[in-house]
């Protein structure tokens, strides 16, 4: 009886997805096919109404909840917090440091993690940041990029956001292998796991509430203003901020020229 009613939805899922394919234009259309290739988005109906959704959800919730986070948080508890959930992160930063052949990189997170987690009280100071050890962050979806699977389609997920195949494989990987994650769900703390992604999600709609507002109103698409900024934002991170990709090499051969699985 599972299995039928899993396959049921597996062919109910598929049947949604399909109907929402964005029609692709014909052949003899040139400037729409450009258009469509470009935007890499077949399941853009879908998406859009995923994204209204979602704006509504923001609009009701989430923002009101920043925006009170904000007024009656002083800066001090925030920068706090956010020290701490940053902290907790290093483990997987460090994990994707090893995996895209990053051994300085996986050096500083190691070493950020270990003096905040003890001279920053269990992070909730920067400790590492103010003796110079400066922060990055990296996740499976970088390195799946690094190691060269392309992104897929762009996706706009329930409540989480923009996205594409490769990053919300990438996502799965990290909420389910994060080492922390791993040691909560083994404490059985399955409340505290879930409550770091949601308290992570409330800081960074903080620590954007006013690009975001920028956006909406000078933007006549927000939908495409967001896919675009979100692929952006995700070369600048895979290249770890450097935006220079004029020669266009792959990502894999240039990480990985000497080292073999």
């Amino acid at each position: 009886m599972i299995k039928t009613l899993s396959k049921f939805c597996l062919i109910c899922i598929a049947a949604i997805f399909i109907s929402a394919c964005a029609k692709k234009p014909p052949q003899s259309d040139i400037e729409a096919r450009l258009h469509y290739e470009e935007a890499n988005d077949p399941l853009e109906p879908m998406n859009r109404q995923i994204f209204a959704v979602n704006m509504f959800f923001d609009d009701a919730i989430v923002e009101p909840t920043a925006r009170l986070y904000r007024m009656w948080g002083p800066p001090d508890i925030r920068d706090g917090i956010s020290n701490f959930v940053t902290n907790w992160r290093e483990p997987v930063t460090f994990v994707n440091d090893a995996l895209q052949a990053q051994p300085k990189r996986a050096g500083i997170s190691v070493s950020r993690f270990l003096i905040n987690s003890t001279f920053g009280l269990l992070g909730l100071f920067d400790t590492a940041d103010r003796w110079g050890i400066e922060g990055h962050d990296e996740d499976f979806g970088e390195t799946f990029a690094v190691w060269g699977i392309p992104e897929g389609p762009f996706l706009m997920l329930p409540l989480l956001g923009p996205s594409n195949a490769r990053d919300f494989s990438g996502f799965i990987v990290d909420f389910f292998y994060d080492p922390v994650s791993l040691w909560l769900s083994h404490r059985n703390w399955t409340y505290v796991r879930y409550g770091r992604l949601a308290l992570r999600g409330l800081i960074y709609r903080e620590e954007n509430l006013e690009t975001l507002d920028d956006l909406s109103r000078s933007s006549t698409d927000l939908y495409a203003t967001m896919r675009s900024s979100y692929r952006q934002l995700r070369l600048y991170q895979i290249n770890n901020g450097d935006l220079d990709t004029s020669e266009e090499d792959d990502l894999f051969d240039e990480e990985f020229d000497d080292f073999e699985f």
